[in-house]
């Protein structure tokens, strides 16, 4: 008889998408009957917190953000033998951390943004203006962060003369190193699309234009109903369709992610060519999430996404 421990929280920047995310988890066991826990987790604490319940619980990871899906949990539950959901320590430390993932994408030759890296620390006046001149429009974005978390997007010289007045305040709100990706802005449009295992294979599902209604597909854009428009199928020609389902499906193998992955991507307006954005071992699960969007287009339901995480844990 399976047992399932979810661990929701983490008390971090995902703290209530993972809650939420939980709660469709909850749903979605009821409805199969399966036996189910929760833990609210506390990273500080969890390392004794786990050792309350014994491994023959499978662990439902409902955790976003830090800590969660950035491979630290994964390391002490594979050290107590606890099988858990979604991707291992080390391919879900590569999909969190923005810079490694784009590091081995670079590395075979997929288009990405140009970048820079830099301790938030280290950003004034003078390294923005020089940015500016490198890659004209920009964007900045924590390494290691989720759901939006700090991203700024500078597309003008009144979006740097904004961004120079609120600096200060801004890098208060963060750790003096937490390390920043400065990325090249490359306009047009924003594509997601899902990989899940069904059965013994790995399948792209659809790709999905997102539009926000505010300037950034930001926190509010992404989990608030009525800010952003997701098109599916998105309004792509068929040939760049076939090329975004078939690069994240080649990428998702790339980062070895288990069940399933999503892969945000945009395509120039300029070139016409798709860049990789960056891509989610553990995409999340709300009502107002992609991953089950897109598994809804397809007529595949919660409970069997549910189902397949858990039968691949590991």
């Amino acid at each position: 008889m399976i047992k399932i421990l979810i661990l929701q929280g983490g008390f971090n920047e995902e703290h209530n998408v993972s809650l939420n995310t939980s709660q469709e988890i909850v749903k979605a066991l009821k409805k199969l009957k399966i036996k189910f826990k929760t833990l609210t987790v506390n990273p500080i604490t969890f390392e004794d917190d786990i050792l309350e319940y014994s491994n023959d619980y499978v662990c439902f990871n409902a955790l976003h953000g830090t800590f969660g899906e950035d491979g630290k949990i994964q390391k002490i539950l594979k050290k107590n033998k606890f099988k858990v959901t979604h991707s291992n320590q080390s391919s879900s430390s590569n999909c969190f951390n923005k810079i490694k993932s784009k590091e081995i994408i670079s590395k075979l030759n997929i288009l990405t943004p140009k970048y820079d890296i830099i301790k938030i620390k280290d950003i004034d006046e003078k390294y923005l203006r020089n940015i500016k001149i490198k890659f004209g429009n920009f964007i900045l974005k924590p390494a290691s962060s989720g759901s939006s978390n700090g991203l700024v997007i500078i597309k003008s010289n009144n979006d740097l003369l904004s961004f120079y007045i609120k600096l200060k305040n801004f890098k208060n709100s963060f750790k003096k190193n937490e390390i920043f990706l400065i990325e090249e802005y490359i306009s047009g449009k924003e594509l997601t699309v899902s990989i899940i295992k069904n059965q013994l294979y790995y399948k792209p599902l659809e790709v999905t234009e997102i539009v926000s209604l505010n300037k950034t597909y930001d926190y509010q854009a992404k989990y608030t109903k009525g800010f952003s428009k997701h098109f599916i199928p998105a309004r792509i020609p068929k040939k760049k369709y076939k090329q975004c389902l078939d690069l994240s499906l080649k990428i998702h193998k790339i980062f070895k992610c288990n069940t399933l992955s999503r892969v945000d991507f945009i395509l120039s307006k300029k070139e016409n060519k798709i860049y990789f954005l960056e891509i989610n071992s553990q995409p999340g699960m709300t009502k107002m999430s992609l991953l089950p969007e897109q598994a809804k287009f397809k007529k595949i339901s919660f409970e069997y996404i549910v189902k397949e995480l858990i039968n691949n844990s590991k």
